[in-house]
C-alpha cells in the first residue's frame, strides 16, 4: 500500500515518542532482569543487546501477528484481543499489555473521534497492546506494513530507553545498538508475515519468568 502524504505525517506522529501512550513506563522485563540477576554480565552493552534480540523476536512470534490481523481488520478486535489474552497467562505481564493497551486507546481517541469505537472496547474489553495498537493504526488508514514497522520501532525504542535509564547504557550506546539492529527489524518483520494469529506464542520463556515477577521487587522504577 502506497501512503499518502497525510498517513506519513499521522505514522509519524503515532510512532513518535512524544506521543502520550504510555509505553515509557514499562521495561518489558528488563528491570526485573537486571534486579534479580537474570543475566551475569546484564551490566554491559552485549547483556542488552541478547536481551533486546530475544525480546523482538518474541514480539514477531506473539505480537506481530495480532497487530497485523487487527490493522487489516479493526472490526475483528474483539476477537483477537480475547485470542491474545488467552496466550499471555501469567498475571503481571497479561496486567502489564492489558495497561499499555487502555493508555493507547485512550490517547489516541482523545486526539482521533473515530477511534471512539476503541476507545469504548477498551473500557471493557481486555484492550490488549498488540491488537489495540494494530486497530487504531488501521483504523487511521495506516498500512499494514507501516503499522508492523512502528510497533517493532516503538518495541526496540522502549527496551533501550529503559536501559539508558536503567544506567545499564549510556543514550549513544543505546542509539548505536538500535542502527546496528536493522537487519534484525526486517527479518522479524519478514517472518511475522507468514504468521497468523491462530499460531502465534510466546518464545522466550526466562524473560516472561522474570516480567511476571517484576511487581515483587521491593523498588520499581517501571511499571513492568
Amino acid at each position: 500500500m502506497t501512503m499518502t502524504v497525510s498517513n506519513r505525517w499521522l505514522l509519524l506522529q503515532l510512532a513518535d515518542g512524544t506521543f502520550p501512550s504510555g509505553g515509557f513506563a514499562h521495561s518489558a522485563g528488563l528491570e526485573a532482569a537486571t534486579v534479580l540477576g537474570a543475566l551475569d554480565a546484564i551490566r554491559d552493552e552485549g547483556a542488552v543487546a541478547r536481551f533486546l534480540d530475544a525480546s523482538l523476536r518474541q514480539a514477531g512470534r506473539a505480537a506481530l501477528p495480532f497487530v497485523r490481523a487487527a490493522a487489516a481488520a479493526p472490526s475483528r478486535l474483539e476477537e483477537l484481543d480475547e485470542a491474545f489474552d488467552a496466550m499471555v497467562p501469567m498475571l503481571a505481564p497479561n496486567r502489564a499489555s492489558r495497561a499499555q493497551g487502555r493508555a493507547l486507546a485512550s490517547a489516541a481517541s482523545r486526539v482521533w473521534e473515530a477511534l471512539a469505537p476503541i476507545a469504548e472496547h477498551a473500557r471493557g474489553g481486555p484492550a490488549h497492546h498488540a491488537p489495540i495498537f494494530g486497530a487504531v493504526f488501521g483504523a487511521l488508514g495506516v498500512g499494514g506494513d507501516e503499522t508492523l514497522e512502528a510497533y517493532l520501532h516503538g518495541a526496540t525504542r522502549g527496551i533501550l530507553s529503559a536501559a539508558v535509564r536503567l544506567g545499564l547504557l549510556g543514550p549513544l550506546e543505546a542509539q548505536r545498538l538500535h542502527a546496528s539492529r536493522a537487519s534484525l527489524l526486517g527479518e522479524v518483520l519478514e517472518r511475522a508475515r507468514r504468521i497468523e494469529p491462530e499460531v502465534a506464542a510466546q518464545t522466550a520463556p526466562v524473560i516472561e519468568i522474570f516480567a511476571a515477577l517484576h511487581e515483587r521487587l521491593d523498588g520499581r522504577m517501571f511499571q513492568s
